[in-house]
């Protein structure tokens, strides 16, 4: 396919994903099959275009005039691909397959519409009613923070110390471009693809069908480690999803001692099974979905981990279509839902033991608000310091400027990972 039919069917999918009000991914992969014609390049392109769209979405409509999935797609061509419009108009007139031609006007439009002149929340593209709680978690650094959300990512891999070091899996993967991420021992970088390219398939790489390397962004490495879980002590991954973190933790711990990864979703939790078996991680225990599963494990934890269900609002580059769905209702279901979390995993902690708290989120509400409720609700739990948390669980890096007084706040802007949140509690009694 040529540039003018990938904007057509860029355009295509972005009305999909508008009408039936559904993930990205679902509606390209919908597309795909139904036009089987194009290629994995094509549809790796198209795919690009439809997440530049969506991750600048309101700062191409602002210059381009409109919000359609025409004016979406092709702005995008021109403003993250930087496309001239007078060219892309000469290769439509040449493709049966292309959108219609734009305008004239637009064309002068797009040539003098400056985002300087555009609203704070247009700048920062993201939803007007998130500004404010931008503002609370950046202060003047706020807008800057949104702009880099809609920037596309790296590709992140965590190297698995049970089975390599991250200078062997580096020579293993040089012709990809890997390199150290800066603050993650751990961690592997291949940079942000351009246009129309798309990162390396890494699952087909030897190194990760052999478990030597997982997907994971550095914020989320950073998160685990900051767990500091230690060989032969007794850690639970409460909220373990897919088991990104109860990999981590079991690499930490050298296989010794004994992992719980517990959700109460088993969709989710399902694939860790496999991870586990590639991964070579033996003194992992996953947990039935139940409530009831965790009673055997109250008061005797040395360290439970909570990455609580939010609201993604960090991970915004690699999902900006969950940019546009999130709801004010959205917000306090999952506020709701994080104090839940934090009350079961409250009752797991040993005397002396850590509770961790971490979310993908960069809102307040989601974050340090909810920390301060839960421990004016339970006294028994005092917070650790920033710098103790980091000292810790990362003795040899230097921290970003991320560190508040008891939380820690990652974000692209800040530290060039995924936003994450991280803050730690210690029972007392």
């Amino acid at each position: 396919m040529r540039l003018p039919g990938m904007i057509a069917a860029a355009a295509e999918v972005l009305a999909d994903i508008e009408t039936r009000h559904r993930p990205a991914g679902d509606a390209l992969k919908d597309w795909g099959v139904s036009h089987r014609f194009a290629g994995s390049g094509d549809r790796a392109a198209i795919g690009n275009l439809v997440y530049d769209a969506l991750r600048r979405r309101a700062s191409i409509a602002w210059r381009i005039g409109g919000d359609t999935p025409w004016h979406l797609a092709v702005g995008a061509a021109v403003l993250s691909w930087g496309n001239d419009p007078r060219a892309l108009n000469n290769a439509f007139q040449d493709d049966r397959h292309a959108p219609e031609p734009i305008p004239d006007d637009l064309i002068q439009h797009l040539a003098t519409a400056r985002l300087e002149d555009a609203p704070d929340h247009v700048r920062a593209d993201l939803p007007e009613w998130l500004a404010p709680h931008f503002q609370s978690a950046f202060g003047a650094d706020w807008i800057a923070e949104g702009a880099a959300l809609a920037k596309r990512p790296p590709l992140d891999l965590r190297v698995n110390a049970l089975k390599t070091d991250r200078d062997k899996a580096m020579r293993q993967l040089q012709r990809l471009g890997a390199e150290p991420t800066p603050f993650s021992p751990v961690g592997l970088r291949i940079a942000p693809s351009d246009g129309k390219r798309r990162h390396p398939n890494v699952q087909a790489e030897d190194a990760f069908r052999r478990g030597r390397i997982e997907v994971q962004d550095e914020a989320s490495q950073l998160s685990a480690l900051l767990v500091n879980a230690r060989p032969g002590e007794q850690v639970l991954d409460m909220c373990a999803g897919g088991g990104g973190k109860t990999l981590a933790l079991a690499a930490a711990m050298e296989n010794r001692g004994q992992v719980y990864a517990h959700d109460a979703d088993k969709n989710r939790l399902a694939p860790i099974y496999e991870r586990l078996k590639r991964a070579g991680a033996r003194n992992v225990q996953v947990l039935p979905p139940e409530r009831s599963a965790l009673t055997d494990l109250a008061d005797r934890m040395d360290r439970v981990l909570v990455d609580a269900p939010c609201t993604g609002t960090g991970v915004w580059r690699r999902r900006p279509d969950a940019k546009w769905r999130v709801t004010p209702e959205a917000l306090a279901k999952r506020t709701a839902e994080q104090d839940i979390a934090l009350k079961q995993a409250a009752m797991c902690v040993r005397p002396g033991g850590c509770l961790i708290y971490a979310t993908c989120s960069l809102l307040p509400p989601e974050n340090d608000a909810r920390v301060a409720a839960f421990i004016a609700a339970h006294p028994r739990f005092a917070p650790i310091s920033a710098t103790e948390l980091w000292q810790a669980g990362l003795p040899e890096m230097s921290p970003p400027t991320v560190l508040a007084q008891t939380s820690i706040l990652l974000s692209p802007h800040r530290s060039a990972t995924d936003g994450f949140f991280v803050a730690a509690l210690r029972r007392r009694s």
